[in-house]
C-alpha cells in the first residue's frame, strides 16, 4: 500500500555533474538547481492531462 503524498518530499539528483533538488508535493513537481530558488514547476494536472498539455507545459517552462 502506497503512502499518501501529504506535504513536500525534497530529493537530491545530479544531472551532467551539478546538483539538483526535486521537490514532490501535493500540487506538483519542481526541478531547481541546488542553492537556488528559482527553478522549473509542473502541476499534477499537466503531467496526467495527456502528450499535448504536458509538451506545451514543459515548453512554457523552458522558455522562461
Amino acid at each position: 500500500m502506497a503512502t499518501k503524498l501529504s506535504k513536500q518530499l525534497k530529493r537530491e539528483i545530479e544531472v551532467d555533474g551539478k546538483p539538483y533538488m526535486v521537490t514532490l508535493s501535493p500540487e506538483g513537481l519542481k526541478l531547481t538547481e541546488k542553492g537556488k530558488r528559482l527553478g522549473k514547476e509542473l502541476t499534477w494536472k499537466d503531467i496526467v492531462g495527456g502528450d499535448a498539455a504536458l509538451a506545451s507545459a514543459l515548453s512554457a517552462s523552458v522558455g522562461s
